[in-house]
């Protein structure tokens, strides 16, 4: 009787440890799949939605960015417009006393050949003179650059913007950028007249003339440079630096959007 007893609890015990067994089979399955042992044509809910959150994240990022009714030529005239408002204001500001001379950023420096000169005369106690080389090559530029503004806006005006879209989702100064490869050596044609007659309205000519004649005359050396070319470029690149921060202020800060148009190209990009 004794036996029948054990072997029956034994066949119990048996049969309980199988039991849990499984259910912690069920259990683990269930937690790592989402998948129900006990009902497996319906799967955790939780899972469906992540399932459905990450398949919806997924098409979000692949979404193009949503132009709207834009056309090209909307977009196209959009960026005309933020360009010519860069070079208005690039050169107001600019073509004030010290625009060039008293900003960093677009501050003519001695001509790259030349800085030995700068070296050499302040080694001989003329650093006065190099200053004022220096000096006049920004006040020439501040003078030239007021004829800047017509020149550029007939560029920026003429010029056919093929590829507005990719401009308008592109980089910061994009339209810069291309403005200054399409139209920088009709630029420098134009402009290098009007730097050639302000290098000699404010004397630079003359005194960059006194400057390398001592130089040479210190060193026995026979240096020579195009100031009206070195000028006209530098002016032009300066006027360059300023629409390109427009651009960008315009690109990224919506009260910058002073316009209708400006406001609707530009406002469709902020989402690029």
């Amino acid at each position: 009787m004794r036996k029948n007893i054990l072997f029956a609890a034994a066949l119990l015990f048996s049969v309980s440890s199988q039991a849990q067994l499984l259910d912690i089979i069920k259990s683990t399955v269930k937690n790592k799949t989402g998948v129900d042992l006990d009902n497996p044509s319906k799967p955790k809910s939780s899972t469906t939605t992540a399932t459905t959150n990450t398949t919806t994240t997924a098409t979000t990022q692949a979404s193009p960015v949503n132009l709207g009714n834009l056309t090209s030529t909307q977009i196209s005239s959009g960026l005309k417009e933020a360009l010519s408002l860069g070079v208005t204001d690039g050169v107001k500001k600019l073509a004030l006393t010290d625009g060039f001379l008293k900003n960093e950023a677009v501050k003519i420096l001695m001509p790259e050949k030349l800085r030995k000169i700068d070296t050499t005369l302040r080694s001989l106690g003329m650093g006065s003179l190099a200053d004022e080389g220096v000096k006049l090559l920004n006040r020439a530029a501040e003078d030239a650059v007021t004829e800047a503004a017509p020149i550029f806006t007939k560029a920026i005006t003429s010029m056919t913007i093929t590829d507005a879209k990719n401009i308008l989702l592109s980089s910061d100064n994009a339209a810069t950028n291309y403005l200054q490869t399409k139209t920088q050596s009709q630029l420098f044609t134009a402009f290098q007249p009007k730097v050639k007659a302000s290098l000699g309205k404010v004397g630079a000519d003359t005194v960059w003339k006194n400057l390398i004649s001592k130089y040479n005359t210190f060193t026995g050396q026979s240096v020579t440079t195009d100031l009206n070319e070195y000028v006209t470029t530098e002016t032009i690149n300066g006027v360059f630096k300023m629409v390109a921060d427009k651009e960008s202020g315009i690109r990224n800060t919506p009260a910058m959007r002073t316009t209708s148009i400006l406001q609707k190209v530009f406002g469709a990009q902020d989402g690029k």
